[in-house]
């Protein structure tokens, strides 16, 4: 068998010798042999570990590969598995959300200009939406929608653009997006004043799902192989 040092891991992927113990320290390369003088031994079975791993990571992020990693090296297969499955289901559930935003967009789009139209209380916007005043009341703590208050009642208005970003939070919401990353994309639109802020942000999203794709068909490549290396030197 073909014995290989840590520099030599190291150098095919651009990294530090340490990176490389610190991987099998943490599991995510299988333990290493040792000389009578106490310097590691890897083999292609290292090799093809840490090539795993790190296209894991460009796939899933780091605490991710890190898991499937541990996983496999326990012996806990279907575990890694579930954990890759996980990882897809997301990546669909983020191109459905996507869709889901470039349909809000276009809607608010063709909308009469958000110039136009009067003031809602929250009631009323509410059954628009089909939510709960208390609802209305979260994404304003978040900062989703900013409503006036009537200077005789006290009563919360919502003007044309607070129901247009009302309408943009409900379907990101439906999308499973959390109310943080929501008031962000609020915040850009009327930062841009429009919807048309949106596009670059879109195209952007649709470029990143699409790395994320690619990258996760060259980590199943990279986990087959090292699976059958491990099994045939088992």
């Amino acid at each position: 068998m073909v014995t290989l040092k840590p520099a030599d891991l190291a150098r095919e992927h651009g990294i530090s010798t340490q990176a490389v113990r610190n991987y099998e320290r943490d599991g995510f390369l299988p333990r290493a042999d040792r000389t009578p003088s106490g310097y590691r031994v890897y083999t292609e079975v290292h090799a093809a570990a840490l090539r795993a791993f790190l296209a894991l990571v460009r796939a899933y992020g780091h605490a991710m590969a890190g898991q499937i990693m541990n996983a496999l090296n326990e012996g806990r297969l279907d575990h890694a598995l579930t954990l890759v499955d996980r990882g897809h289901a997301q990546l669909l559930r983020d191109r459905e959300t996507l869709d889901s935003v470039r349909k809000a967009v276009g809607h608010l789009t063709e909308a009469p200009p958000v110039s136009e139209g009067p003031a809602r209380t929250i009631g009323e916007l509410a059954r628009r939406l089909r939510v709960t005043p208390a609802t209305l009341r979260k994404w304003e703590e978040a900062g989703i929608v900013v409503p006036t208050r009537d200077p005789a009642t006290g009563y919360r208005l919502y003007q044309p653009t607070d129901v247009r970003d009302a309408e943009l939070a409900h379907l990101l919401r439906r999308g499973g997006y959390l109310l943080e990353h929501i008031a962000e994309v609020v915040r850009q639109i009327r930062a841009a004043g429009g919807t048309e802020a949106l596009a670059g942000t879109l195209t952007a999203w649709q470029g990143k799902l699409t790395a994320q794709g690619v990258a996760m068909l060259e980590a199943a490549t990279q986990l087959s192989a090292y699976l059958r290396v491990a099994e045939a030197s088992g």
